[in-house]
């Protein structure tokens, strides 16, 4: 029997404050288990605006603890309700001063399995996150889940294909790759990166974006997320580029498998010619 995993994203518009962002969210998860998904992931800094088009202080007020803040304690609890593993970003603080760009993993029980924090951190206009964010520093983890091996990447990060590597070589199935990217920075190598990282390391992706403007910037967030498979083709339709929308998608992941024994990328890595590549 084919092992098939429904999942799903959310790209959405911003609603002006935390409270109904998550209800909105909530109701998402709720249809996409209505579905019949597995497993749900949403967009970067998900309960609050991207406030990083600006450099001001009064927007250290979106963080919160991971595990113990409000939002992942409500995700926990959405989480055992629908029985799906739920990605959630967030902005985590830490201790004073100690800042994250960083996705909680739920399982579908209810259990906190654990974070990502985002490594690379851009300082580019209407990108300001060194001004808010450390650089991560937890690895690359995979989570086990009941929706299989899960990983996560955040935006920026995805330039930079020394991650992906390393969550395929961490055993990720699919990897959650919660974004905020406007329209005139970058937006024609978004349908090129996330499929050319999925065939590169033979799992599956999911990509997600924000869409529309929102009242920090002139960022357009232009939505278009998809899930992208281990051959890099697209599962489905790409989502909206204008307006929010819920993404459930069916995902063989016996393709895995077989793409793996049929490309042998894994095999015929050389790591011992690589010592380059980690010099500074």
């Amino acid at each position: 029997m084919a092992h098939v995993v429904r999942a799903a994203l959310v790209q959405a518009t911003w609603t002006g404050d935390t409270e109904s962002m998550i209800a909105k969210h909530v109701e998402h998860a709720r249809e996409a288990a209505r579905q019949g998904a597995r497993i749900i992931g949403f967009q970067e800094v998900f309960n609050a605006p991207y406030f990083c088009q600006v450099q001001e202080p009064e927007h250290y007020r979106w963080a919160e603890p991971v595990p113990d803040g409000p939002t992942v304690n409500r995700m926990r609890e959405l989480a055992r309700e629908t029985g799906m593993v739920i990605v959630v970003p967030v902005f985590e603080v830490e201790q004073s001063g100690f800042y994250y760009n960083t996705a909680a993993v739920i399982d579908a029980d209810g259990t906190y399995l654990g974070k990502y924090r985002k490594h690379h951190i851009p300082q580019l206009k209407g990108f300001w996150e060194k001004y808010y964010f450390k650089p991560g520093n937890l690895g690359w983890p995979v989570f086990d889940t009941a929706a299989g091996r899960v990983g996560v990447y955040i935006c920026y990060d995805r330039h930079f294909p020394e991650g992906w590597r390393q969550l395929g070589l961490n055993g990720a199935q699919l990897v959650y790759n919660p974004s905020a990217t406007s329209r005139g920075l970058s937006a024609y190598l978004w349908q090129l990166e996330q499929p050319a990282a999925a065939v590169a390391n033979e799992y599956f992706v999911a990509a997600i974006n924000r869409v529309g403007r929102e009242e920090y910037g002139d960022n357009d967030f232009y939505g278009t997320s998809y899930f992208v498979d281990p051959r890099g083709k697209f599962v489905g339709e790409v989502a909206d580029d204008s307006k929010e929308e819920l993404v459930v998608r069916d995902l063989d992941f016996d393709l895995i498998d077989e793409v793996r024994q049929q490309w042998a990328f894994y095999r015929d890595r050389r790591p011992d010619a690589y010592e380059g590549l980690v010099k500074p």
